[in-house]
């Protein structure tokens, strides 16, 4: 027999007739972990509390106070999102952070508001929305500085 007409060797791996399994969910769609539930409420805490100093503070040092707020939201997203890993960790202070806001600038019983209706505080409401829902659809973790991109070093 030649080396062409060698019958083929049999396929070492296993042969089954299964169907393929479904991806497993990720992002909002993966099940909640019990054990992050104390996490994700602290954050919440927190955004709440960033929430509360950003209004006060860009009320006091317009418009260098409005950027220092939003870069502390920004900093608080971006931190929860790295801490749990996923999208969840930049929505839960995100959703402590729009609370408080928006209880701040919400009319008192009396009719009066705790702040007027200034262009900083738009701008403060509306971009750190904007910065929470960047931070929340971003494709990927930034990776660490000292990685090298090679797998395996």
């Amino acid at each position: 027999m030649s080396s062409r007409q060698r019958p083929r060797a049999a396929s070492h791996s296993p042969r089954t007739n299964a169907p393929p399994r479904a991806p497993e969910p990720s992002g909002l769609a993966a099940p909640l972990n019990p054990a992050r539930i104390p996490l994700y409420v602290g954050l919440a805490v927190v955004g709440a509390a960033v929430g509360v100093a950003g209004t006060l503070v860009q009320a006091a040092l317009f418009p260098g106070g409005l950027l220092l707020a939003l870069a502390a939201s920004a900093g608080l997203f971006l931190g929860g999102r790295v801490l749990a890993g996923r999208q969840l960790g930049a929505l839960a202070p995100a959703a402590g952070w729009l609370v408080a806001v928006v209880v701040l600038l919400g009319g008192r019983p009396e009719g009066d508001y705790i702040f007027g209706a200034e262009l900083g505080l738009i701008l403060f409401m509306l971009g750190g929305m904007a910065v929470a829902v960047i931070c929340a659809t971003m494709s990927r973790l930034p990776s660490p500085a000292g990685d090298t991109g090679r797998p395996g070093e």
